[in-house]
């Protein structure tokens, strides 16, 4: 049984292919070029109506979308590759998966896209969302317990929070213990060939 990952390189479908990797999970890699804005072709748009990576299906035929929902699925799917801390133990994982999904995420579009929002302030509206990303994961590296985000170890978390370290390369000064995790993973035996394919390629 088989997922299907939708997505592009260096897209939010890293986290996804991290995430199916370290579950030992067997899936397809299916790849919607951002390049030629494939997401809004009609057959994507049958898996996601809102034209936006990444989505998965599921071994059963069933399509999730929302990289948060996705990852969270994973977990719950193969519960074996301690993706999440022990059930009762997670408060804090899903404090900061939420935070990032909520907090960063949505502002990576504009930073990415800054045109489609304020086409006549364009580079005004892309540095003062930048500078506000940097400072919410500012936030988030001033709550990192050691080597891992969650004093509970390495979880999805890191995962997560290493795709958008490598979206913001070039200001790893401001969040070096980020940049360390993604480093980290990097060098990783499992995780390393799906971040260098998605950052490095």
């Amino acid at each position: 049984m088989t997922y299907v990952l939708y997505g592009d390189r260096g897209s939010g479908a890293f986290a996804v292919e991290a995430a199916l990797v370290q579950a030992g999970a067997d899936y397809e890699f299916h790849t919607i070029s951002l390049k030629t804005h494939e997401q809004k072709d009609a057959a994507f748009l049958q898996i996601n109506p809102s034209g936006k990576m990444p989505a998965l299906k599921l071994p059963d035929g069933e399509i999730v979308t929302e990289s948060l929902a996705i990852l969270l699925a994973i977990a719950d799917a193969h519960p074996q590759a301690n993706l999440l801390p022990p059930p009762g133990e997670r408060a804090q994982a899903y404090r900061w998966l939420a935070f990032l999904a909520s907090e960063v995420y949505p502002m990576v579009e504009i930073a990415d896209y800054p045109e489609r929002f304020a086409p006549q302030d364009s580079n005004a509206l892309r540095a003062r969302v930048r500078a506000r990303i940097h400072e919410r994961l500012e936030i988030l590296e001033r709550n990192i317990a050691g080597a891992w985000i969650l004093p509970s170890g390495f979880s999805l978390v890191d995962i997560y929070a290493a795709m958008f370290s490598r979206w913001t390369e070039g200001r790893d000064a401001l969040t070096p213990r980020l940049h360390a995790i993604a480093a980290a993973l990097g060098k990783h035996a499992r995780l390393g060939p799906a971040m260098r394919r998605h950052f490095l390629s």
